[in-house]
Parts: C-alpha cells; structure tokens; sequence
C-alpha cells in the first residue's frame, strides 16, 4: 500500500455530510459511521487527524436570526449542533478501535475537553483523533474559519476540506450543467472570483499562514484515502 505524503492534516467536514442522502437534516449514523470507516484507515498509515464538523444538520445560526434570534445567539446555538456531531463521530470512531479525543471551544466538561493547543497537540502526537468542536467559541465566526484557526495551530500540513462534489467550481455543479471544475487555485483568485468554497475571513487565514487547502469529493469511498495517499483527487488552494 502506498505511504501517506501528509504526517498531520485537519479534515473539515460539513454537518450536512453527516446527514445521509435524503438530506433531511439530523444524523445517519449509517452515512458516519462510513466516514470514520475512512478515517480510521488513514489514522492506520500513521496519519495524524485533526477534525473539524459543522452543525448545519442540526442548526445554523443564520437560521435563527430569520426568526427573530439575535445573531449571536444563534451562532451559539450552531456551536452546540456541532458538539452533538463531534461527540456521534467519537462514539463511531470509538466503536471501530480509534483512540479519540473531543475538545470544545466552549468549555462542557462532561462531554468534552476544554481546547488548549499544546494539550491538542500532544493528543495528536499519541495517535489519538482529535474532535475540535464549538467552531472558534465565538459568535460571527464560520466552523470553515474554525478549521483554518485550528489547523494553524496545531501545525496541519493540509486543510482538508471534504464536500459533496470533486472541487472547486465557477458556479454550483449541481444547479449549473456547464460549471467547470479548477484543479488549481490561488487564495486570492478564490477571493477575487468570490467562488464560495470557504468564507473570506477562513481563505485569508490559510494564506497568511501558508496553509494549503484541499477540497473533493468524501461521497465517493476511498477518496479520502487516495487523497492522503497523493493522488490528484479534487481541487488544490496553493499560493503559487
């Protein structure tokens, strides 16, 4: 089997992944507990996996400011979404031999570990899956955000951005039959093309640090594995 070019990477994976395919919001285990079939392969290669979910299965905060919630209010409402999505991947996880570990912005400790960097990255350093949940812990801030804020932090060679489709597109492929798929982009023709792969404030803090961004297709089985293997699977965000 081939070797994994990447020793540490952040997998940042939609709550509406988690969904399944009717799509009708909540958690198909079945749909997780294929994901963590993938990740526990990779963790297998010596991979070290940091992992970021959203909420926008349970709620959205923007959501909540249609119905008259404030918007902070509502953003914190889609931190705790991803706090019950964080904690249904390490119970799948778990169940198929993972060490894992769920670490919260947001401190709750019956169900999670305060974030603090050096302790995330030393769970990493043992092989465990580190779980990042409650996006940054504040209001205005996107899990996209989150997953660069972290990946930073802990030193992730890659962000891993894994969607519904094999990259990025000039308009949605799935509304849009001549939409044309990019291999490669910059952060900033991202930025001045306003293609919505990830919010502006998340491209801007992978491109300060330097931080590549790969985005493809995790409906497909096996893709995430190709990918940590090197296989030019998707869309790669580089600064040339």
């Amino acid at each position: 089997m081939p070797e994994a070019v990447y020793k540490r990477i952040m997998l940042k994976l939609s709550g509406q992944a988690l969904e399944g395919a009717d799509g009708r919001g909540g958690i198909d285990f079945k749909t997780v507990g294929r994901f963590c079939d993938e990740i526990v392969e990779v963790a297998a290669l010596g991979v070290q996996i940091g992992l970021v979910v959203g909420g926008g299965n349970i709620f959205r905060g923007e959501q909540g400011a249609e119905t008259g919630l404030d918007r902070p209010t509502g953003d914190y409402m889609g931190m705790l979404a991803t706090v019950i999505n964080a904690l249904a991947i390490q119970a799948s996880l778990e169940s198929r031999g993972a060490a894992t570990r769920v670490m919260s912005a947001i401190e709750m400790p019956p169900v999670a570990e305060r974030y603090i960097r050096r302790r995330a990255t030393r769970h990493l350093d043992k092989g465990r899956v580190v779980i990042f949940a409650a996006g940054t812990g504040n209001p205005f801030f996107t899990t996209d955000t989150a997953a660069a804020l972290r990946a930073s932090e802990i030193g992730a060679e890659v962000l891993i951005k894994a969607t519904r489709v094999d990259g990025i597109y000039n308009a949605d492929p799935e509304s849009h039959a001549d939409a044309v798929r990019y291999d490669r982009l910059t952060y900033s023709e991202i930025l001045s093309r306003r293609l919505r792969v990830m919010d502006a404030t998340a491209v801007s803090l992978c491109r300060e640090n330097k931080l590549p961004v790969l985005v493809f297709d995790l409906t497909r089985p096996g893709n995430l594995l190709r990918v940590i293997q090197g296989e030019p699977l998707g869309t790669l965000v580089k600064e040339e």
